[in-house]
């Protein structure tokens, strides 16, 4: 699996998140600077993380984002969908139209996807932060 640009970004302004929870809201600049994401994408990625439910947003002197749960309740299967959408290494596995009827290799791709997908559902936003 290949992490797009916009699920990387998303995780890290996510991670950020994680790691500033007890500190309440963190400004979208803050994010940018310290996690070297363009600003402008950022504040993308913060309205489809808000949308999503995986962030709070306000407005105001003491505004900015955070997490909407505790860390240890955010799955990064959850992170991962609602940044990338999907986990499959190849498109057969979501467009059946895609492969050929008889494509040896799907098997394969299908068990990388779903050791991909139990990683995921395994780790929370806590569990990358605690390592650093």
């Amino acid at each position: 699996m290949r992490v797009s640009s916009r699920g990387e970004y998303g995780l890290r302004a996510l991670f950020h998140l994680a790691e500033n929870y007890d500190k309440g809201p963190v400004a979208s600049g803050e994010i940018a600077k310290r996690q070297h994401i363009p600003p402008d994408y950022l504040n993308q990625l913060l309205i489809v993380l808000r949308r999503s439910g995986l962030v709070h947003s306000s407005r105001g002197r003491h505004g900015g984002h955070q997490l909407a749960r505790p860390p240890r309740q955010i799955k990064l299967s959850d992170a991962v969908r609602v940044l990338d959408g999907t986990t499959a290494p190849v498109e057969c596995l979501e467009n059946k139209n895609a492969c050929d009827d008889h494509c040896n290799y799907c098997y394969v791709w299908r068990e990388v996807k779903q050791a991909t997908d139990d990683i995921l559902k395994n780790k929370t936003l806590a569990d990358v932060t605690r390592r650093r």
